[in-house]
């Protein structure tokens, strides 16, 4: 875990690997509840039945949002900003989802910061984001992500 009392003081990293959470189960239960959240209920997620029939390795998979949507949570085990103002998730550039995410599967965070630069209400900052998948080559998703860090 990264701590720094600033967001400008990532700029030390720039370039380098953060680290990588613990890996987390992606469960159905999960992919259910982001179903019913966002009203994406197509059967490649929702039908466990269906799925054993019609999926390769019969398992449903979790909706490339969804996994987007584990970032917030999961970098909080990789770095930590002590003295800072609101964050602003700024947007995504060039996301990708590589590869499918069965149910039942480990995933994990890693994250690179690509910069930190001042902004005019604190620290922007780019860091390239990649879920990988326990077991597999190819990651889940890539991604850049852009935050801007109020001075506090």
């Amino acid at each position: 875990m990264i701590i720094v009392g600033h967001a400008q003081e990532l700029d030390a990293y720039k370039g380098e690997e953060l680290g990588a959470s613990e890996w987390i189960e992606i469960t159905q239960d999960g992919v259910n509840r982001f179903a019913a959240l966002t009203g994406d209920d197509h059967w490649i997620h929702v039908d466990v039945a269906r799925a054993e029939k019609e999926m390769p390795d019969g398992r449903t998979i979790a909706h490339g949002l969804y996994v987007l949507s584990l970032i917030p949570v999961l970098q909080r085990q990789i770095y930590r900003i002590e003295k800072r103002g609101r964050g602003l998730n700024y947007g995504f550039d060039r996301v990708r989802f590589v590869s499918p995410v069965q149910t039942g599967s480990r995933v994990r965070l890693r994250q690179k910061l690509i910069d930190a630069s001042p902004h005019k209400i604190g620290t922007r900052l780019e860091i390239e984001v990649i879920f990988e998948v326990e077991g597999q080559d190819k990651p889940a998703m890539v991604a850049s992500n852009i935050i801007l860090i109020e001075n506090q």
